[in-house]
């Protein structure tokens, strides 16, 4: 199953027409990296666990290895290269072949009136590697994509603001909370593998 599921996730991205939010040119930019590889027959793709850290607004969350662009940086794609050798130590060269896009989330951390236009590059990872992650990141982990595609492993949490309360969806895997942007992006990664699913409801914003 994993063999076919990776060609059919890079046939998709091939015909797929990544959004982008309406004033993404007055935006702040970011670049995440979305890593595939099959492990041991099981399609994975890889999370980082950001570490706790104070006046971090992903502090301890669920995340794919990426960053803020800056000015050394030529384009997003170079930004999601970037941040994952600097937040895990893997270097992503020609061989790990970017497969596609998939849309721009505006992530709007609480000093960016405009936001953040974060945008997600999927790579296809076909060699052993080992990770040194930094002070950023507390752990990396694996995480099968037939559990997330699974919807009876999908729950319901409550995000919480203040005296605001908002049930949002989101996996536990292992103990580990997926929810947020992470998830609106496995969230459209996995639409493409298998169309519109009823227990996916459509709760992402852009």
């Amino acid at each position: 199953m994993s063999v076919p599921l990776l060609q059919l996730i890079e046939d998709k991205l091939a015909d797929h027409t990544p959004s982008r939010p309406r004033l993404r040119r007055f935006m702040k930019r970011s670049a995440v990296a979305l890593i595939l590889q099959i492990r041991e027959g099981e399609l994975n793709v890889l999370m980082i666990k950001r570490a706790d850290r104070q006046g971090d607004p992903w502090s301890g969350h669920m995340a794919f290895p990426g960053g803020r662009m800056d000015a050394t940086d030529a384009h997003g794609f170079a930004t999601a290269v970037r941040e994952t050798q600097e937040e895990v130590g893997l270097t992503l060269v020609e061989s790990d072949r970017c497969i596609g896009r998939l849309s721009e989330i505006n992530a709007r951390p609480d000093k960016l009136a405009l936001g953040m236009a974060v945008t997600p590059f999927v790579f296809r990872l076909e060699r052993e590697v080992e990770f040194t992650p930094n002070y950023e990141v507390a752990e990396v982990v694996w995480i099968p994509l037939e559990f997330l595609l699974d919807t009876d492993n999908r729950t319901t949490m409550v995000w919480e603001r203040g005296a605001v309360k908002v049930p949002l969806p989101c996996y536990l895997y292992e103990g580990r909370r997926i929810w947020g942007l992470s998830l609106m992006m496995l969230d459209e990664l996995m639409d493409l593998v298998e169309g519109k699913n009823p227990g996916r409801k459509n709760w992402r914003r852009r």
